[in-house]
């Protein structure tokens, strides 16, 4: 039978048993009529079980009530909640009594128990009383018979218990009471409004999810999928209404949010291989009111990452740098040499005039340029930085100059605003100076003077309000006669001169420098060691080493360090043989006479045997360094700490057969 009242929004049960549990249940329903539609089935187990799915499918319940065994393979099955109606001791009581006008020999049959209590009163109530339970309805068939054959003509039980009496000619007597239905009804209304509550926060969750172009599966405290997006339902090749309800591991192992339910931890950045390919997931807890009520995995295609980063990359070095990292704080030392290159910094920092920046290759010339920048009245506009010798001619014009659409073949469309315009307001650092070509040199000087450019394939000039700050390891001086620099574009850069010194010139602050490099690859790797550890041990070796390569040869030398220590523990720990043939500089015999501190060099043979005795330190490195690399002059010139052209051009000062062959004389 079924009966069904209209539904105005109110809840929906479905009551599915026996008939005589449905019988007695028909008493109170009216009772519920207000509160709830309730459709009654007379359906048991397999048949109980299809109603059950096709009311899921169709959204038409929000719980479901039943008994006894029925109850618990709905309740195994099912996705929706199942209230059980259950047997009290005062329902096994009043049936006892009710039996006992039948018969002196009684016996109970339930569902999964025996209660124990009956042995202590059935004395009382003058009844023998034999108990027995079963799982199935074929095993409590069987303990009926069993009762039957042993005398015991009244048996209590379930419904399909008393239906088994029946088919036997026996009198069943229905264990369940009137309350108990009433109990299980406001059981299912409670278990069908939480569900209901449920279901509403995850359909917002849902629409959310919706739009999440990333795949997103959430889950139940119990690891039952509660939510899928598009992306996911692609990924996983199954339609929603298959996934959902379903145990996450059993849909995918490796979705399990079994283990974040348990923490209660997010784990994030984690890889898993599905169909052939990797993927990063993150799994995090859903909490509400402080407790974890469920989780949620979101999976990132690790192939469309990687694409992502490297076009990101790609972009930023297409993207001119605007800002700026580096204040006169950053510049360690104490040596009179550094002393006086900051105070010389700091007072041009106070006008807008243009700065010259002379240094060999690692003196921190651009983080000078900076430095100024961010204590000049500029300080907070673009700092626009280009390297004038890592672009072909043509190219190097048209980034600093930019061009119009057409302007040449393959210009880009809607034309390209160059770096003067890019740098307008704040400052243009040209580093390399000394490598522009002669016609851009031509062009630059015109800028400096009338302080405006003209776009390639343009007639209009553009006004630009700039402070240009170059940067040379060059002697300039010395390429003008060459015609390799024009003179007139000296004098107009050479308005403030900035010379910085080499590491051989601020000896004392190689110690200083040393522990700050060795602090950061430290902090890089994670290791809590004091600097001074790695230092202290080879400070006298870092102090009489020349430092051809300046400051980044220092800064090299030292992750070499940073790097042994980690791998042997102390410096006192790492073989000679390994420390000598890893850090050769460090070895190399040092000078019979040292220069005074402050860069003094004395009088005139004293001159010339420091720059006898550096041309021998320089020389040994740059062959310790060839040696290493197997003459590879791009890895020695990295190894060195310096630029490939400043290697070719010391190797030819130094008659090691440096030519300008096609690497050797490659910029950097």
């Amino acid at each position: 039978m079924t009966l069904g009242y209209p539904n105005n929004g109110r809840l929906r049960l479905c009551f599915l048993s026996y008939r005589h549990l449905t019988r007695l249940a028909r008493a109170v329903l009216d009772e519920y009529a207000q509160r709830a539609e309730i459709e009654v089935i007379d359906q048991a187990y397999e048949a109980a079980l299809a109603v059950a799915r096709e009311r899921e499918a169709s959204g038409a319940v929000d719980a479901f009530v039943s008994a006894g065994a029925n109850a618990s393979y709905l309740r195994s099955t099912v996705k929706s909640p199942v209230a059980t109606i259950k047997v009290g001791g005062y329902d096994i009581l009043l049936a006892l009594l009710k039996a006992r006008e039948r018969s002196n020999r009684v016996g109970i049959v339930m569902h999964r128990r025996i209660i124990p209590e009956l042995d202590a009163i059935k004395g009382l109530l003058r009844t023998e009383v034999e108990q027995g339970c079963y799982e199935t309805p074929d095993e409590a068939v069987a303990c009926v018979k069993g009762m039957a054959e042993r005398g015991f003509p009244v048996i209590i039980g379930s419904s399909v218990v008393v239906e088994a009496t029946e088919r036997l000619g026996m009198e069943g007597i229905l264990a369940y009471s009137v309350a108990g239905v009433r109990q299980g009804l406001d059981d299912a209304l409670e278990m069908a409004r939480i569900a209901r509550l449920e279901n509403a926060r995850y359909s917002q969750l849902n629409g959310v999810l919706q739009n999440v172009q990333e795949a997103v599966l959430a889950v139940d405290p119990a690891d039952r999928v509660t939510a899928v997006n598009p992306a996911m339902e692609a990924l996983l090749g199954f339609p929603p209404n298959a996934i959902l309800g379903r145990v996450a591991a059993e849909v995918a192992p490796e979705l399990s949010l079994r283990g974040v339910l348990g923490s209660g931890e997010a784990e994030k950045g984690s890889v898993l291989t599905f169909r052939r390919r990797d993927w990063i997931a993150n799994r995090i807890p859903i909490r509400e009111h402080g407790q974890v009520t469920g989780a949620m995995i979101t999976v990132y295609d690790a192939r469309a990452i990687s694409e992502a980063d490297v076009s990101l990359r790609s972009q930023t070095r297409r993207r001119p740098n605007r800002t700026t990292r580096y204040t006169l704080d950053d510049i360690r030392g104490d040596s009179p040499a550094i002393e006086q290159a900051r105070a010389t910094a700091r007072r041009f920092a106070a006008s807008d005039l243009t700065v010259l920046i002379s240094g060999d290759s690692g003196t921190g010339k651009e983080l000078f340029a900076q430095a100024i920048h961010n204590l000049g009245p500029r300080s907070g506009r673009p700092f626009v930085a280009i390297n004038c010798s890592a672009f072909p001619d043509s190219l190097l014009e048209s980034e600093l100059f930019g061009h119009e659409e057409g302007a040449f073949t393959g210009a880009r469309k809607g034309g390209k605003v160059g770096l003067f315009e890019a740098a307008h307001t704040g400052t243009l650092f040209l580093d390399e100076i000394g490598d522009m070509p002669l016609a851009l040199q031509t062009r630059l000087l015109r800028v400096l003077q009338e302080r405006e450019i003209v776009r390639l394939g343009s007639v209009v000039p553009v006004p630009v309000d700039l402070r240009v700050i170059a940067a040379t390891h060059q002697p300039l001086e010395e390429l003008v006669p060459q015609r390799a620099f024009r003179a007139d574009l000296l004098y107009r850069l050479n308005t403030l001169r900035l010379r910085l010194p080499p590491l051989c010139d601020r000896v004392e602050d190689v110690p200083v420098l040393a522990e700050g490099f060795v602090a950061a690859c430290l902090e890089r790797t994670g290791i809590r060691l004091a600097p001074s550890v790695v230092v202290e041990p080879l400070k006298s070796r870092l102090a009489t080493y020349r430092w051809p390569g300046n400051v980044r040869e220092l800064e090299n030398i030292c992750e070499r360090l940073t790097m042994l220590v980690l791998q042997f523990g102390t410096v006192e720990d790492i073989p000679a043989g390994i420390l000598r043939h890893d850090c050769p500089e460090l070895f190399l015999e040092p000078p019979g006479q040292d220069r005074p501190a402050g860069g003094h060099r004395g009088e005139a043979n004293g001159r010339e045997g420091a720059t006898d005795r550096d041309g021998d330190h320089a020389r040994a490195a740059i062959e310790s360094a060839l040696s290493r690399t197997h003459g590879n002059r791009a890895e020695a010139a990295r190894a060195l700490g310096i630029s490939r052209a400043t290697l070719w051009r010391r190797m030819r000062q130094l008659g090691l057969g440096g030519s300008a062959d096609g690497e050797c004389a490659a910029r950097d």
